[in-house]
């Protein structure tokens, strides 16, 4: 079991990891229970599979503590994150009585915690819901640090807000239900905290990542709580990202989120295989500035590749240019007002943000990298 504070002043929280904490929902979550019963339902959302793996065994021990849920269930994927499902939901919400003390409990990946989180953030201007995590890349990244938001016609995450959970409860033993591809995409995640601020703990992912992968529970919480660590302290120093400091967790993201629209925000690449790759790239553009060695750019693609992860530009058949993704950059919310900032390193272990990269030599090495 491990215990992570986030600690923003006024407003900190704990992440919990611990083996069966999901089991004992009731107990883990009190404090942000006791405003219901007497016939007020506590408000869950999940996507239909979680929903269907988890639900009844979370009603049978909310039952037991006199309590009862009530769910609201999104289609998986990224459409959820939409104008219209965050409607439907903020109109759920209004009409169980929540109010601004109340909690939301969000059960799921990444979508179901951003959309819950953006809907909690504008409801009543605020109120609280608790991370309940399902995917490794929710448990490591995208369920702590507040950042929520829905997808648009004009790119992924453009309408959002900060707005942080009250507990973050981290159960490894949901992975166990996690398809394949899912846990590896989340890996890709654990590799970037190593990649932007550990080399340490990327040598122990090169040595034991087939482990964390294979879910070996020792070595599994291990690389939860690292990532986690990690992303607290950084969202503690930057919580709105106004300074370069939070940055530095997006290593990866402008390449892959242009990936990810390239391919049409589909199951054709998955988030955490487009930031695997993403990554790729920014090193070897790294060693292409002569910022970093060569051949830690190969051992940052081999790791990645080890995975089972994409590492090559060319093995996603894409039927573009290097100036169409780097279009597709220029939408990206990180954007400035006459630059692009890049997220690049120096060393394994060393990212930092550059604002001197030409879009044109961007095109330039992404069309070598689609045509080698």
């Amino acid at each position: 079991m491990a215990v992570i504070a986030v600690a923003l002043a006024g407003r900190p929280y704990r992440v919990v990891i611990e083996e069966g904490v999901l089991g004992r929902l009731a107990e883990a979550a009190a404090p942000f229970l006791s405003g219901y019963g007497a016939g007020r339902p506590v408000p869950f959302v999940a996507d239909t599979n979680t929903h269907r793996i988890f639900a009844a065994g979370i009603d049978t021990q909310l039952a037991a503590a006199g309590l009862a849920a009530e769910w609201f269930v999104v289609a998986p994927g990224e459409d959820a994150k939409s104008w219209a499902v965050l409607e439907k939901l903020c109109d759920w919400l209004l009409a169980l009585g929540v109010t601004r003390k109340d909690h939301v409990f969000a059960l799921g990946g990444g979508v179901v915690g951003d959309l819950v989180g953006f809907a909690c953030a504008v409801v009543k201007r605020g109120c609280g819901f608790v991370q309940l995590p399902t995917t490794l890349l929710a448990q490591v990244d995208s369920s702590v640090g507040g950042k929520t938001a829905i997808n648009t016609a004009a790119g992924k995450n453009l309408i959002g807000a900060f707005h942080q959970p009250a507990q973050v409860l981290i159960d490894p033993l949901v992975l166990a239900s996690l398809p394949e591809r899912e846990m590896r995409a989340g890996y890709a995640e654990v590799l970037k905290y190593g990649l932007l601020g550990d080399a340490a703990f990327f040598a122990w992912l090169e040595a034991s990542g087939n482990k964390v992968l294979a879910r070996e529970p020792q070595a599994l919480e291990q690389a939860i709580a690292t990532s986690v660590a990690m992303k607290a302290r950084i969202v503690a120093e930057d919580e709105r990202e106004t300074e370069d400091r939070r940055a530095l967790l997006n290593l990866g993201h402008t390449f892959g989120h242009a990936l990810e629209a390239e391919t049409g925000f589909s199951d054709r690449l998955l988030h955490g295989e487009a930031v695997a790759l993403g990554m790729v790239l920014a090193a070897r553009y790294s060693a292409r500035r002569g910022e970093l060695a060569v051949a830690d750019a190969a051992r940052a693609a081999t790791a990645i590749a080890a995975a089972g992860l994409p590492s090559e530009l060319r093995g996603l058949g894409l039927a573009c240019d290097g100036a169409s993704l780097v279009e597709h950059m220029r939408h990206d919310k990180k954007a400035e007002a006459t630059t692009l900032p890049f997220l690049l390193l120096r060393g394994l272990g060393e990212a930092y943000v550059a604002r001197d990269v030409d879009l044109g030599d961007i095109a330039a090495f992404l069309d070598a990298e689609l045509a080698a």
